[in-house]
């Protein structure tokens, strides 16, 4: 017998029982929490990995963290001390979804989870299979120093690095690949707190101290000498902190190894980028919010804690808006809106994540937030196209803000919050604007904001749009932004895990009382529920066929102390309270709750305080009576009806049995009592022959089943009877028949009401020890004493034996749930005081030798255990439910019929039996399949397809535009052939998929109305609408913005030649004219700025700007941000920004206004000299060019690139700006200045340093828009995705295709000549183009086996 990896029978094997509830978070997971890009939040639970569904809010799975190895000793003690620790971190990994097929098989990187605990230990985490791929090279486990924080940095194009705070001011940087550390920096006496990526470019991070201590850190390479580290500082207040280091260190708490969210656990400090400016950080501290300028590195602001408010917990940014989420520690949420022309934020709203809903002591507290990002991007898809014509304009009659004409959505954002009571919530945070009466506003469409494919908000033309939007840059007061502003915070979503620390557990037990009147042979049909006690006075009923928690009850105010079923539909519970320090005392509470109702009933309620406390309770398999068994007190036995009653007990006096006595307790010195468990049901016989045991006849137990049958044929079923066991070893049994408790036999022996028992052996004596537990079922007394002894005694035949455990005292014996036909109804389940648990057979011949489960559970040990009663045939399996001293509900499946020994565990995918909708993450399909599903939405796929029968969705006919119900051929789903590839992949993926899409795992109804929002508006958009399921955000944006980047180029190959008129102008400059009078003013550039397609409010889309308008607006929206800002170093930075955005005469100024003893006089009147000056002779501009070379070759000011700009050289200026690594720079100056050819060379060397440098192979969109098509595609190739290079070419021809139908709207300036008729290096007939065709076909045929070779799976 042994643990099963695979259940031996086929209806067992497609719902395997093996499920695990983790425990709540708590402030020893160090408020750790991340959620990937495709949606999946991860979490630890105390010594478990939490990993949910963010949509639906559904737990997926728990993965517990292994136990630290023990290899110098193997005994249980030992193995009872290796326990698992606490997780402190947890990290997604961000690889997307791996799509190199032809070289590499298909595997699970993109589900990988980075995960540190409270030892130091990091591991890297498969979630796919459930187990550890790579333990990091931890030097410092031997000390304990725990995991602070994770962070991956990119270092390669396809490879990761893992950063990892352990311990207080320890920074390692790991190879994720070999778990070698190369890099180390101690910071100490600095605490570190967190580290965060820079958004903007990965190989980029951030590390905040607890004092204001800053770290940035550029890695490119692996080496240590590779690692680029800058120290600054934040300036804040740091005296509250020095106070508790103080406190600390006087109390002796303070370690040279506990990180600081264990030594200073309320004293928090976060930082986090900003997504949509580059070198801004956001960093909170206690009581302060700092916005930090790396570039610059001084702060821009400070904002104090608002009024009302506890501390900052964290601080969590807006993809798609300028709004701050600042979480706090008494559970409320402030919204901070940045001021128009600056870096400051203001406090405009205040909202509660922690209602106080009821009395609970002490009330939960707030351990962490999060944003969703997959839903920021979808967000993103819905707005870029939601002006595309011929959108489906549909009204929801039911929605009031559908004919709401005075708010306008500007933001929406899902945010999950985690607390300590075990509540993962999901809440809607929207900000709506009122909008001018005189406005127009096209009505608002779509369902309510609850809804993705609303998420465009309210539709206005574009040029009303850009009106609203520089109204509101003239807003700079905060009453003016709350005025004109509304938050909104909606809870749409909610997943109780367990409660709190968990203290009992228990199972109902089906009997046979319940049947009798209904006939047959057949127990009660048990329900799938267990109760679980907490210590915080909850009850928790979780439903194990959905592996959830289906209700949680509060009955108590302090720890839930027993547990019992009474029947299958109330529950009865303890608690107890000392009265007081004088009096004395206890308070007992004794509780019934309908599980069905909800509805909490006290009995037995006293007014004064008692002497004794309440032990335990024992409730009869029927739920009819119940024992209360008091600390050194006599025994009660109740009767359980709608009002409980005492049952009148009749027992001999001083075991005389002549003379009887009555009594309403028991006041015998009892050790343990148990009640009857229900027999073992009869099978059905056919005829009128004697019944005999299945499957068992032909076993020395055959005479025991036919003598059970005899017994259970004769006994009394309006009576149940109870075992009991007293202090000098003697055995008992009592009978409780109505009120009345009878038939009394004692003196070593068992006696059953009615039938005599045949009397064991004489080696059946009684031990030393006591006896501490015991099961009783007939025909087996099984008893355990604190020993670690077990004997048990079969009634029937008088056999009778024992074995010593060699273990600790046995704390509980349960037998296993039995059905007709079983070999063996012997099996016991044990419970040591150690915690550790074994399962024996009792009736083998050695059940020592045949034991399960030795020693105890991997990782943690066992508070308490029983069977779960669903066992209705002999195949299905033995399941174990287990509550760990991790606070963990654990279903353990135990297959009786393979002979191996021990615990071996083997991962497999597990399949629950129900959920309430179906989990619609296609990241979780097998890869395969979840590339299958991207090409099919890639290339097209009706609304209809996604409808199907399940009830799940049957709503989808109404909810879908274009929905029909026909079947049809799988072709016909297709909403046409695909140009490039295999015609018949398509039609084969569909039906690899349609197991899938029956069950309705696909797509969600909201995300499947937006696809069908979109799905005709062209490739583009679907590519990047698949993009943005799978989490690949970078992509989505690279194929949002690839339109616009075609028609920025097919407008420079048609417009009229810049080179030609930038001669004439040079001549006519050259005659006498100023250069002043060519400077473009700030003026004329806010006009330009009005009248352009601004990326202001489109969010993420500013990551890939690359329009000359877009840059310009960028880069003059910093310059106010700096103005008040002083010192030498400053000042260059703001002439810098001045001179690239074309404002020379400001920059002249800020020059003459530097003092003469200042170290930079003489290079700034030379730079001021040269801006003013008007000169034109090529001798001057020699000679500058020569002072600029000298300038950038002693002096890092770049003062050289300013000269150059003076005398018109501004394609070397970009030049120089490129080679000293300021690239956003060089293109802002490249935007200002430069046109055609030129602006284009600046933006494919750009390109080249962000692919090649940062490996980021989005960059390709500057590419495109340099006209470098050739090199784009060679990108995508090198990166080796040929399905995206084959998307790639089919998005360019399509979008190609509309702009010459269209040409004389879609073109902007004077044609010279007609469009080309196919784009540069994306000719059919050019070679690279037919590679990558050749190539993707193969790409389909070998997706398309892969797909064949794989099972479908279903969580």
């Amino acid at each position: 017998m042994s643990l099963a990896g695979t259940p031996p029978h086929p209806a067992a094997d497609s719902s395997p029982w093996e499920c695990m509830l983790p425990g709540p978070p708590s402030r020893n997971n160090f408020g750790s929490v991340d959620i990937s890009p495709s949606g999946l939040l991860a979490f630890p639970s105390g010594s478990s990995i939490s990993v949910v569904d963010s949509r639906s809010l559904q737990h997926i799975s728990t993965i517990p963290l292994p136990a630290p190895s023990s290899p110098s000793s193997s005994s249980a003690s030992a193995a009872a001390a290796a326990l698992s620790p606490f997780v402190t971190s947890v990290r997604w990994t961000p690889l997307p979804l791996s799509r190199d097929l032809l070289v590499t098989e298909p595997s699970s990187s993109h589900l990988i989870l980075a995960v540190g605990d409270r030892h130091g230990r990091i591991a890297l985490v498969d979630f796919r299979h459930k187990s550890v791929l790579l333990w990091l090279d931890s030097s410092d486990s031997a000390s304990k120093s725990g995991i602070q924080d994770l962070c991956w940095i990119l270092f390669r194009p396809d490879a990761y690095i893992l950063a990892a705070i352990s311990g207080p001011s320890t920074l390692s940087l790991y190879n994720a690949t070999t778990g070698h550390c190369f890099f180390k920096y101690d910071s100490t006496p600095e605490l570190l707190s967190c580290v965060r990526r820079d958004p903007f470019d990965p190989r980029h991070c951030c590390v905040i101290g607890l004092k204001g201590f800053l770290l940035s850190i550029v890695v490119l390479g692996e080496a240590e000498d590779e690692v680029v580290v800058e120290v600054l500082r934040i300036p804040t207040d740091c005296t509250e902190f020095l106070k508790l280091e103080r406190d600390a260190a006087s109390n002796g708490s303070s370690s040279s190894s506990t990180p600081a969210a264990a030594a200073f656990p309320r004293y928090s400090v976060k930082l986090t980028f900003s997504p949509q400016w580059r070198h801004i950080l956001f960093v909170t501290f206690p009581r302060e919010l700092v916005v930090f300028d790396l570039q610059y590195e001084t702060a821009l602001s400070n904002s104090s804690l608002p009024r009302g408010c506890s501390k900052f917990l964290d601080v969590l940014t807006d993809p798609n808006s300028d709004f701050l989420y600042c979480a706090h520690l008494d559970g409320k949420l402030s919204v901070w809106r940045r001021k128009e022309g600056e870096q400051v934020h203001l406090c405009c709203a205040m909202e509660e994540l922690m209602p106080s809903i009821g009395s609970s002591v002490p009330s939960p507290s707030l351990l962490a937030v999060t944003i969703c990002q997959s839903e920021s991007t979808l967000q993103n898809v819905a707005k870029l196209y939601r002006d595309v014509p011929n959108t489906p304009q549909t009204k929801d009659f039911d929605n009031p803000f559908d004919f709401y004409e005075e708010t306008q959505l500007i933001s929406k954002s899902h945010m999950i919050s985690i607390s300590d009571d075990g509540k993962v919530c999901n809440w809607l945070l929207t900000a709506k604007e009122i909008v001018e009466r005189d406005v127009e506003v096209i009505p608002y469409t779509g369902e309510d904001a609850d809804g993705i494919a609303s998420t465009d908000g309210i539709n206005l033309e574009r040029n009303k749009q850009q009106e609203n939007l520089s109204g509101n840059k003239g807003r700079s007061s905060s009453v003016a932004s709350e005025e004109n502003t509304t938050f909104k915070i909606c809870l749409v979503g909610q997943l109780q895990l367990l409660s709190s620390t968990l203290t009992m557990l228990a199972v109902p037990s089906p009997s046979l009382t319940a049947t009798l009147a209904r006939g047959g042979n057949y127990p009660a049909v048990a329900i799938p529920l267990v109760a679980l006690g907490t210590q915080s006075g909850m009850i928790d009923i979780v439903d194990v066929s959905a592996n959830a928690v289906a209700a949680s009850f509060s009955v108590h105010t302090s720890a839930v102390r027993g547990l019992r079923w009474l029947g299958n539909s109330r529950l009865v519970s303890f608690s107890y309270n000392q009265a007081n320090e004088k009096t004395g005392g206890y308070v007992n509470r004794l509780v019934v709750t309908c599980v069905r109702s909800g509805l909490n009933r006290p009995f037995r309620v006293l007014h004064k305080p008692e002497r004794a406390p309440i032990r335990a309770l024992r409730a009869s398999s029927s739920g009819r009576y119940l024992l209360i068994l008091f600390r050194d007190a006599p025994v009660e036995v109740w009767a359980m009806t709608k009002s409980p009653i005492m049952v009148c007990c009749q027992i001999p006096s001083l075991f005389i049995f002549s003379n009887w006595l009555h009594f309403n307790c028991l006041s015998l010195p009892f050790t343990v009592l148990e009640w009857t468990l229900p027999t073992v049901p009869k099978p059905v016989q056919n005829g009128p022959s004697t019944p005999k045991a299945s499957d068992g006849s032909s076993t020395p137990k055959a005479t025991s089943s036919e003598s059970t049958a005899s017994l259970d044929t004769s006994q009394d079923e309006a009576a149940e009877s109870f075992a009991f066991a007293l202090v000098n070893g003697a055995l008992g049994v009592f009978e409780v028949h109505g009120r009345k408790i009878r038939d009394f036999r004692m003196f070593l022996l068992v006696s059953f009401p009615r039938v005599r028992p045949k009397w064991p052996s004489s080696s059946f004596v009684a031990s030393d020890g006591l006896i501490t537990a015991m099961a009783y079922r007939l025909p087996h007394v099984v008893m355990g004493d604190r020993t670690g002894n077990i004997r048990w005694w079969d009634v029937t035949t008088g056999s009778s034996s024992s074995f010593n455990t060699h273990r600790e005292g046995i704390r509980r014996l349960k037998f296993s749930p039995v059905v007709p036909g079983d070999q063996s109804r012997g099996r016991i389940a044990v419970l040591f005081y150690d915690n550790t648990f074994s399962v024996f057979d009792l009736d083998s011949p050695d059940p020592l030798a045949n034991s399960l489960l030795q020693p105890q559970f991997p990782g943690t040990l066992v508070l308490e255990l029983d069977w779960l009663p669903l066992r209705t045939d002999k195949h299905d399996p033995l399941v174990l439910c287990i509550a760990g001293a991790d606070s963990s509900f654990r279903l353990l499946e135990v297959n009786v019929q393979d002979k191996r020994h021990g615990y071996i565990p083997q991962p497999q995918p597990v399949k629950e039996r129900f959920r309430p909708v179906p989990i619609c993450s296609p990241i979780l399909l097998p890869t395969p399949h979840a590339l299958a599903l991207r090409m099919i939405l890639q290339l097209g796929v009706k609304p209809s397809w996604f409808n199907t029968c399940s009830t799940a969705i049957d709503k989808r006919p109404q909810s879908i535009p274009e929905a029909s119900s026909s079947a049809g051929d799988l072709r016909s789903y297709m909403i046409d052939l695909p140009a490039i590839g295999d015609s018949v992949v398509p039609e084969m993926l569909l039906k690899v998929l349609e197991p899938y899409r029956k069950e309705g795992c696909i797509l969600d109804d909201e995300v499947a109305k937006l696809y069908a929002t979109v799905v005709n508006k062209g490739s583009a958009v679907r590519f990047a609408f698949a993009a943005a399921i799978f989490g690949e955000a970078s992509e989505a944006l690279f194929w949002m913005q690839l339109p616009r980047a075609v028609k920025h180029l097919m407008s420079k190959l048609v417009s009229k030649s810049p080179l030609k008129s930038a001669l004439s102008a040079t001549v006519a400059e050259l005659d006498g004219a100023v250069m002043l009078t060519r400077i473009i003013s700030r003026e004329k550039s806010l006009v330009t700025m009005g009248n352009t397609d601004s990326l202001q409010n489109q969010g993420q889309l500013r990551l890939m700007a690359f329009q000359q308008e877009e840059l310009w607006e960028s880069a003059n929206e910093r310059i106010p941000w700096h103005e008040k800002l002083e010192g030498e170093a400053a000042m260059q930075n703001q002439v810098h920004e001045l001179v690239t955005v074309g404002n020379l005469e400001a920059a002249v100024s800020l020059l003459l206004s530097t003092p003469p003893e200042s170290n930079y006089f003489y290079s700034n009147a030379l730079r001021a000299v040269a801006l003013s000056s008007a000169v034109s002779k090529s001798l001057l501009e020699l000679a500058v060019k020569v002072v600029a070379a000298n300038m950038v070759r002693t002096d890092r000011s770049l003062s050289g690139t300013h000269l150059l700009c003076a005398v018109g050289r501004h394609q070397e200026a970009c030049s120089q700006l490129q080679d000293a690594g300021c690239w956003t720079d060089a293109a802002t100056l490249a935007a200002t200045h430069l046109k055609g050819s030129d602006y284009a060379r600046v933006l494919q060397r750009w390109a080249g340093h962000v692919l090649h440098t940062e490996h980021n192979v989005w960059a390709l969109i500057l590419y495109v828009a340099a006209g470098a098509l050739p090199e784009a595609l060679a990108a995508l190739r090198e990166a080796h995705q040929p399905d995206t290079a084959a998307m790639f070419i089919l998005a360019c021809r399509e979008i190609h295709s509309e702009i010459l139908s269209n040409s004389e709207d879609e073109l902007d300036g004077p044609s010279v000549k007609d469009p080309p008729p196919n784009l540069p290096g994306l000719d059919p007939e050019n070679e690279d183009v037919l590679v990558v065709g050749e190539y993707f076909g193969q790409y389909q045929r070998k997706l398309v086996h892969l797909c064949m070779d794989s099972q479908p799976y279903y969580d």
